[in-house]
């Protein structure tokens, strides 16, 4: 999995056991590989710059064979059954979706299937194609006593509410699967790697330090949590176009570095928190839970208690990763992995594109 803010290739070994809504997962292995002399050519797709098509073909081959390094790496001497990978996003605009990447490197260079671009088949039938991990969290998170949110901290922030669940056959976790919302919250990591880079020169607020020590001001908070909350309240997924740029560049002269740093995360933590309500517990995942001025903020709104996904097995920096190994074993169990109340879809496909080696 490589997310939106494009800042590294996360990798899990996940266990499957069972079939179907059945199944259990477990995380055996995870590791993070740095993208490189990639970085920049794949922010130039997804900043929509021109560069010619052979030059793309380049860059989705060379972004393949990190992949296979990376699994490679991660799989040892082991044997694996499949491999499930997203891609990376380079433009995201419903019903247009691109998930780069060329899977056949992939397949013949580990002699597995190899399933991808899993967003398709929703937005071929009128879905939004995203969120795309709800269902994957419904198997990793479910509690048959409380009602959960999955908080995902990536380039865009997006939530899955999960039901209090008691059923374990079939037909029982069906009923409840009907009853998990998910949607795009707002931006998040676009916005504030944007300010990093920006304000201090940085690819990114390492561990929120920057923003940690600034102050919360009250006008730009205002003015960014309106924003925010137009992107919460717009009922549709979020990606090329809603970065929120307008809002740095309106501010940058006016107020001091850190302090815009802090109300950024301030002002996206009270649309996360407002948009998680009503819910039992939150569980927290995504690059930005190292971020900690974000997860103070988040925490000081919260009125339920807050987890991070490393309490349930599931690594937060590689709950994503995680979900895409749950995802593909659903696909070639011919589950629909999309959510009719979800992705807007009206009835949910099977979905993924396959190389078989």
């Amino acid at each position: 999995m490589t997310g939106t803010s494009i800042d590294g290739l996360d990798a899990a070994l996940v266990e499957i056991k069972g079939r179907g809504l059945l199944i259990r997962a477990e995380v055996q292995r995870c590791l993070s590989l740095p993208l490189g002399e990639l970085t920049e050519p794949l922010r130039l797709l997804a900043r929509q710059e021109p560069m010619p098509t052979g030059e793309i073909t380049r860059i989705a081959r060379e972004f393949s064979l990190l992949h296979l390094q990376a699994l490679k790496e991660l799989i040892g001497d082991r044997e694996i059954d499949l491999v499930a990978v997203h891609g990376q996003t380079v433009f995201h605009r419903p019903p247009l979706s691109w998930q780069l990447i060329n899977p056949a490197p992939i397949a013949y260079g580990l002699g597995v299937p190899v399933v991808y671009d899993m967003r398709a088949a929703d937005l071929a039938i009128g879905g939004q194609g995203a969120p795309i991990t709800p269902l994957a969290d419904f198997i990793l998170f479910r509690n048959p006593d409380e009602a959960r949110c999955v908080v995902n901290l990536g380039g865009f922030c997006n939530i899955t509410i999960l039901p209090a669940c008691v059923k374990e056959n079939e037909s029982g976790l069906s009923d409840c699967v009907k009853l998990i919302r998910g949607r795009d919250v707002c931006v998040c990591n676009r916005l504030l790697d944007r300010i990093a880079r920006v304000l201090f020169r940085q690819p990114y607020d390492e561990n929120g330090e920057n923003a940690v020590s600034g102050e919360v001001q009250r006008k730009p908070f205002n003015s960014l949590l309106a924003l925010l909350e137009a992107q919460s309240d717009s009922n549709r997924s979020l990606g090329t176009g809603d970065e929120l740029k307008i809002w740095l560049d309106d501010n940058i002269k006016v107020y001091k570095p850190n302090d815009l740093a802090r109300t950024a995360c301030a002002a996206i933590a009270e649309a996360i928190t407002t948009a998680c309500k009503p819910v039992d517990r939150l569980i927290l995942a995504g690059g930005s839970v190292k971020n900690r001025a974000l997860v103070a903020e988040i925490l000081d709104r919260s009125e339920v208690p807050v987890d991070m996904s490393d309490a349930y097995g599931v690594p937060a920096q590689f709950r994503e990763a995680v979900a895409m190994a749950v995802l593909g074993a659903l696909c070639h169990d011919r589950i629909p992995i999309t959510l009719p109340s979800v992705t807007g879809v009206v009835k949910a496909p099977v979905s993924g594109c396959w190389v078989l080696p």
